[in-house]
C-alpha cells in the first residue's frame, strides 16, 4: 500500500513537470544513503545578476541537468541557481540540506510547495549566533511529511571557486558528520600549532631568522586553511563583515608571501640562484597587486591572480630548489622532498574542483595533509641545515685553531726580532726626542722674541705719539717762559722806582705824578695783561701734558697686574689720545660711547687690542685717501640690559678686505703692510687676548668700502689672558 502510494505521487510530478526534468527528482530515502546527490538537480547561471526568483521558477526551460556528483560553478561573480525536487518516501518529517563549503559567500533556499514559498537565507558574513547551527556549514532544515514532495531553489553566490556538494542528513547524522569534519580540522590545526610554537620556541633559543620566517609561513598556511574551513570566521572574527568578506583573499596572498619569503631564506637564493632570486621578488610583487586588487574592491579578480601566482609561484619554487640543491646545498634536499609534497597536496586539491579526481574526504583535506606534511618535513630540513652548520663551524674552529698555533709560532719568532727592532727604534726616538726637546724650546724663545718685538712696534708707536702729543704743550710752556722772565724784571724793576719814589721828600701830588709817567713810559697796563697771557699759557700747556701723562697711565695700567674691572670707555679715549698722531689731522675720528658698565678684563692688554686694530684702521684709510681729506673712523660702544655682553664696533671707510683676506687676518706672521712696516702679529695677539677673554672679534668687511671689527666683551669673564 505505501509502495502504491508513493508510486503514485511520483507518477502525478513527473506529469506536473514534464518529462525532460524527470532527472531533478531526490527521493529521501536514497539520498540519506549516499554521500550527495548532484547529479538530481537543474543549474542555471544568471549573467545578469537581475532575475527575480518569480522570474527564475516560471522558467523552468533555462535549467539545464547537472552530470557530477558535486556541481562546480566555477569563479564568477554571478547568481548561481540550483533546482531539484524533494519526495519524502522516508519515515523523517524533517531532513537538514548540508552544503559543507564554507566558502560559499551566500546560499539561499526557496521551498515552494502548493505555490507556497518559504525562504531560508544564510551568509558568511552573518554571526553565527544568527545561524539554526552553530557551524560553518550552510545547513537548511526542511520539513517534508512522509510521501510528500517539494521544489527546491537554491541561490548560490560567492567570488572564489563554487563547488556544490549537496547532501541529505538527519538529526542524528548531520551531528556525527559535523563532530568527525571538526576533529580532523581540529588534528590539522593542531599539528600547525605545535609546529609554530615549536619552531619559535627554537627562534628564541638561537636567534636563527630562518626560523622566524619558517613560523611566519607556517602562521599564514595555517590561519589561511582554517579561513577556508570556515573556523576563522566562526571563532576568530565572528561580527566583522569586511574580515568575513575578505580574509580568504587575503589570507592566501599572505600566505604566498609568506612562503616566498621562507623560500628565500632558507634556500639563501640571493647567494645561490640570483636571478631565480629576482623572480622571487616578482611573484612577491604580483601578490601584493592581488592585495591592492582586493582594497579596491575587485575581488575576482585578486582571486585569479592568486591563483595563477600562486601556480606559477609553486613551480618556480621547486625549479629554484632543485637549482640550489644542484649547487651541492645539502639542506635543499630536505625542502625539496617536503614542498614536493606540499605542491602534489594542492594539485589533488586544484585537480578536485575540476573534476579530475573524485571528490572526497581525502581531496578535499588534502592541503591540509600536505601542508601538516610539509611543515614536519620543513621542521627536519631546519634541524638537518643546523647539524651542517654544526659541522662547517666544528671544522672552521679547527682551522681557526690551526691557524691560531701558527700564528702563535711566528708571533714567537717575530717577537725575537721585533724586540731588536724596538730597541734600536727606542734609541733613535731618544735621540731625535732631544732634538725635538732642543727645537721646541727654539721656538718657545722665538715666539717670546717675536711676541716681545711686536709688543716693542707698540710701544715705538706709543713713544712716538706721546712724544708728539707731550712736544707741542712743552713749547708753548717753553716759549711763553723767557717773555714771562722779561715782563716779571720789568714788573719787579718798576716796584723798585715806585718804592724809590714812594720814600723820597716830594709831595704826595708830585710822587703821585712821577708815578704815572712811569707807568706810562713802562705801559704798565698791557705788561700787565701780558704777564696774565703768558701764565695762562704754561697753565694750559701744563695741564694738557697732566692729561696726556694721565691717558698714558690709563692705556699701559701699568699699576693694574690683576683682572679688575675697568672702564672701556675710558681705555678707547686714552688709546685714541696715544694714536692722535697718526690722524695727521686728516682722519675724522667719530666717537659714540654708549653707558657701558665696567667690566672685569685686564685693561692694558683690551688697550693693546684697541691700539691694534686703530693702527690698522688708520693704515687702510691712508691708503685710500693718501694726504687727502675724507677718511673717517668711527668708534661706538653700547650694551643691552638683556645682554651679558658688551660690544665696540670700530668702522673705517679704508680700502676694506676681500674674503681671502678676512680668513688670514688672524694668522700669525699675516700681513698686507709693506715690509718693514709691519710683524703680522698684532692682530694674532688681538684675537687671543679676547678669546681668553671669554670674547669674540667679528669682522665685515667690503673691498673699497671698509673694515668694521665687532669686539663682543663678557661683563664678567674668566680671563685668563697672558
Amino acid at each position: 500500500m505505501q509502495f502504491l502510494k508513493t508510486l503514485t505521487l511520483v507518477i502525478l510530478f513527473l506529469i506536473t513537470n514534464g518529462l525532460l526534468y524527470a532527472q531533478n527528482v531526490v527521493y529521501v530515502k536514497s539520498a540519506l544513503t549516499k554521500s550527495y546527490f548532484g547529479k538530481n538537480v537543474y543549474l542555471h547561471r544568471d549573467s545578469t545578476n537581475k532575475l527575480s526568483f518569480q522570474q527564475i521558477r516560471q522558467s523552468n526551460q533555462i535549467f539545464k541537468p547537472s552530470n557530477l556528483d558535486i556541481p562546480n560553478l566555477g569563479i564568477s561573480s554571478f547568481n548561481n541557481w540550483v533546482k531539484f525536487t524533494l519526495v519524502n518516501d522516508s519515515d523523517f518529517d524533517k531532513v537538514i540540506l548540508d552544503i559543507p563549503n564554507p566558502i560559499i559567500d551566500e546560499a539561499n533556499l526557496y521551498l515552494v510547495k502548493d505555490k507556497h514559498v518559504d525562504s531560508i537565507k544564510h551568509s558568511s558574513y552573518q554571526p553565527f549566533r544568527n545561524r539554526p547551527y552553530n557551524h560553518q556549514f550552510y545547513l537548511f532544515d526542511i520539513q517534508l511529511k512522509k510521501g510528500d514532495s517539494i521544489d527546491c531553489y537554491l541561490l548560490l553566490k560567492s567570488n572564489q571557486q563554487i563547488l556544490a556538494p549537496l547532501s541529505l542528513k538527519t538529526d542524528k547524522t548531520i551531528l556525527t558528520d559535523l563532530s568527525d569534519s571538526d576533529t580532523r580540522s581540529g588534528i590539522y590545526l593542531g599539528i600547525m600549532i605545535v609546529m609554530l610554537l615549536y619552531n619559535l620556541f627554537i627562534y628564541f633559543t638561537t636567534k636563527d631568522t630562518d626560523y622566524l620566517a619558517y613560523c611566519h609561513y607556517i602562521f599564514w598556511v595555517a590561519l589561511t586553511q582554517a579561513t577556508l574551513l570556515g573556523y576563522s570566521h566562526r571563532f576568530l572574527w565572528t561580527d566583522n563583515v569586511w574580515m568575513a568578506k575578505n580574509m580568504i583573499i587575503f589570507c592566501g596572498a599572505m600566505s604566498g608571501i609568506a612562503t616566498i619569503i621562507f623560500s628565500k631564506s632558507f634556500l639563501h637564493t640571493r647567494k645561490f640562484v640570483y636571478r631565480l632570486n629576482i623572480a622571487l621578488n616578482l611573484t612577491i610583487v604580483s601578490y601584493l597587486i592581488s592585495l591592492s586588487m582586493l582594497l579596491l574592491g575587485n575581488k575576482v579578480i585578486a582571486f585569479q591572480i592568486i591563483n595563477i601566482t600562486a601556480a606559477i609561484g609553486s613551480i618556480l619554487i621547486i625549479y629554484v630548489a632543485w637549482a640550489v640543491y644542484r649547487k651541492k646545498y645539502a639542506s635543499a634536499k630536505y625542502f625539496l622532498i617536503s614542498w614536493s609534497i606540499f605542491f602534489a597536496s594542492i594539485l589533488i586539491f586544484v585537480f578536485k574542483d575540476y573534476n579530475i579526481v573524485p571528490y572526497n574526504l581525502f581531496t578535499v583535506h588534502s592541503v591540509e595533509i600536505g601542508s601538516a606534511l610539509e611543515a614536519i618535513f620543513l621542521s627536519f630540513a631546519l634541524a638537518g641545515r643546523i647539524n651542517i652548520l654544526k659541522k662547517e663551524k666544528d671544522a672552521s674552529q679547527a682551522e681557526v685553531l690551526r691557524s691560531l698555533q701558527e700564528n702563535e709560532r711566528i708571533i714567537r719568532e717575530q717577537n725575537v726580532v721585533l724586540e731588536l727592532k724596538v730597541n734600536e727604534r727606542t734609541y733613535e726616538l731618544s735621540e731625535t726626542n732631544q732634538e725635538l726637546n732642543k727645537t721646541l724650546n727654539d721656538l718657545k724663545q722665538t715666539q717670546s722674541q717675536l711676541v716681545e718685538s711686536e709688543k716693542m712696534a707698540s710701544l715705538g708707536q706709543l713713544t712716538a705719539g706721546i712724544a708728539h702729543e707731550i712736544n707741542n704743550p712743552i713749547n708753548f710752556v717753553t716759549s711763553n717762559i723767557n717773555p714771562l722772565k722779561r715782563d716779571i724784571d720789568l714788573m719787579l724793576e718798576a716796584l723798585t722806582v715806585i718804592e724809590n719814589v714812594g720814600i723820597s721828600d716830594s709831595s704826595p701830588a708830585e710822587k703821585q705824578k712821577k708815578i704815572q709817567e712811569y707807568k706810562d713810559e713802562l705801559d704798565f697796563d698791557y705788561l700787565t695783561i701780558e704777564i696774565k697771557h703768558l701764565i695762562k699759557g704754561i697753565n694750559e700747556g701744563a695741564t694738557r701734558t697732566a692729561e696726556i701723562v694721565k691717558g698714558l697711565k690709563i692705556f699701559s695700567r701699568l699699576d693694574e697686574d690683576d683682572l679688575k674691572k675697568t672702564d672701556i670707555n675710558e681705555g678707547l679715549e686714552s688709546t685714541v689720545v696715544i694714536a692722535n698722531n697718526l690722524l695727521n689731522n686728516k682722519i675724522k675720528v667719530i666717537k659714540e660711547y654708549g653707558n657701558l658698565p665696567k667690566i672685569e678684563c685686564y685693561a692694558g692688554k683690551l688697550n693693546q687690542v684697541f691700539l691694534n686694530i686703530i693702527s690698522n684702521a688708520i693704515y687702510a684709510v691712508q691708503k685710500r685717501f693718501g694726504e687727502n681729506t675724507g677718511g673717517e673712523i668711527s668708534i661706538i660702544t653700547s650694551y643691552n640690559n638683556d645682554n651679558e655682553n658688551i660690544f665696540i664696533k670700530i668702522k673705517d671707510n679704508g680700502i676694506g678686505m676681500d674674503a681671502q683676506t678676512q680668513k688670514k687676518v688672524f694668522e700669525p706672521f699675516f700681513t698686507t703692510k709693506d715690509v718693514g712696516e709691519g710683524t703680522g702679529l698684532g692682530m694674532s695677539i688681538a684675537y687671543n687676548t679676547i678669546k681668553k677673554h671669554n670674547g669674540q672679534i667679528i669682522i665685515n668687511s667690503t673691498p673699497g668700502e671698509g673694515t668694521e671689527f665687532i669686539l663682543e666683551i663678557p661683563i664678567f669673564s674668566n680671563a685668563n689672558a697672558t
